[in-house]
């Protein structure tokens, strides 16, 4: 209420969403829980058609406010949202062209009720800082749902997907060698006792898998959730065998077996290309976003004194030509990929790995890759 009275809320509901969620919400984990109160509680509020585009054009560059009589301008300027919203309709059909410090029309600099950069009593304010979305579309986005830590996304949905992916690996990989004695005899009936046999893949704990995860930098937004999956991994008793490394940004000469990516902690990237069968599915853990030189580059390893001699991509192609099974996930929602940092070699990383959004949905999709025929 003492933000309210100080006017932080800019007689705008979505800056009074802004400032309703920084005071209120104490950790990331509530963000979604804030937007879908706040969509349920504002969901009847009246809104005005979509403001034409030459509206903003005309708001560009705003005018100087010039001085004004505070009393006057608040004796003139109360009007409830209603009336607004009316008069706002009033303006859109009616205005042709720019205003600038007036009283009327939406326009800036001046004492109207519509417009930016001036000021009134109440008022809407179309264009400025802030952009051209309204708060119940930002709160519609929930753009924090990941945040959550109720979401399906946690250890035990991690352990259980990696359950399943032991489970249909059975179901779908190695010869059928084992009698199925129950389907032999359903099968011998129906042939009119005629001995048919049914074989099925046995289930053993065949699947081994190599997980990497990219550690540090960038990635330490994510750092909850890898956890959270490096802990079910460890946990599962679901693998014939686990090997996990760590990497920055990118793979290079060396892996390490510890997430702070040690020196002494290395191990040669083409032993374990070596040394691993082709039958390891390859779960790799990272954003994939760093400078186009990192990817593309000899000597683009940010790590002083670890010069590599061959570029980031061919190191992950060669994991791609070893292994038959490999799946990257990117903890960053798949819409951002082509705007947010990095995205050129995210392009390109993603043209080498199926990728998916590390999420609940995105897991489940990636892990059918590893089951699939290569």
């Amino acid at each position: 209420m003492e933000a309210l009275q100080k006017g932080l809320a800019k007689n705008s509901l979505l800056e009074f969403y802004y400032l309703a969620r920084a005071v209120l919400v104490k950790t990331e984990a509530d963000f979604d829980r804030f937007d879908q109160v706040f969509l349920d509680y504002f969901k009847g509020i009246k809104s005005v058609e979509e403001i034409p585009r030459e509206f903003y054009d005309w708001l560009q560059e705003p005018k100087e406010m010039k001085p004004y009589d505070k009393a006057e301008v608040d004796a003139r300027t109360k009007f409830d949202l209603d009336k607004l919203l009316e008069m706002l309709e009033e303006r859109l059909g009616q205005q042709k062209g720019r205003h600038d410090g007036g009283q009327f029309w939406v326009g800036t600099g001046g004492t109207s009720v519509l417009g930016h950069s001036g000021y009134a009593a109440t008022g809407i304010r179309v264009g400025g800082e802030g952009g051209h979305r309204t708060a119940l579309q930002v709160a519609g986005d929930r753009e924090y749902r990941d945040f959550r830590e109720d979401l399906t996304l946690d250890l035990r949905t991690f352990q259980m997907a990696f359950r399943h992916l032991r489970q249909q690996t059975a179901q779908l990989e190695g010869p059928k060698d084992q009698l199925n004695l129950e389907e032999t005899i359903e099968e011998t009936g129906r042939s009119g006792g005629y001995l048919r046999l049914v074989f099925d893949r046995p289930r053993q704990n065949n699947v081994k898998v190599l997980l990497l995860f990219d550690s540090g930098g960038s990635m330490m937004p994510y750092s909850r959730i890898c956890s959270q999956l490096f802990q079910a991994v460890n946990q599962a008793n679901h693998f014939k065998d686990l090997h996990i490394y760590y990497f920055h940004n990118c793979v290079y000469e060396e892996l390490y077996t510890l997430p702070s990516c040690r020196y002494d902690s290395a191990v040669s990237t083409q032993w374990v290309l070596n040394n691993l069968g082709q039958d390891y599915k390859v779960i790799f853990i990272g954003d994939a976003a760093m400078a186009d030189s990192e990817l593309f580059h000899e000597g683009g390893n940010i790590h002083y004194g670890r010069f590599n001699e061959e570029t980031g991509i061919s190191w992950l192609l060669r994991f791609k030509s070893r292994f038959q099974k490999l799946v990257w996930f990117n903890p960053i929602p798949k819409e951002y990929w082509p705007y947010d940092y990095g995205a050129v070699t995210i392009e390109a990383i993603g043209q080498i790995f199926p990728m998916h959004h590390l999420s609940a949905e995105g897991l489940a999709r990636g892990l059918k890759e590893l089951m699939r025929a290569r």
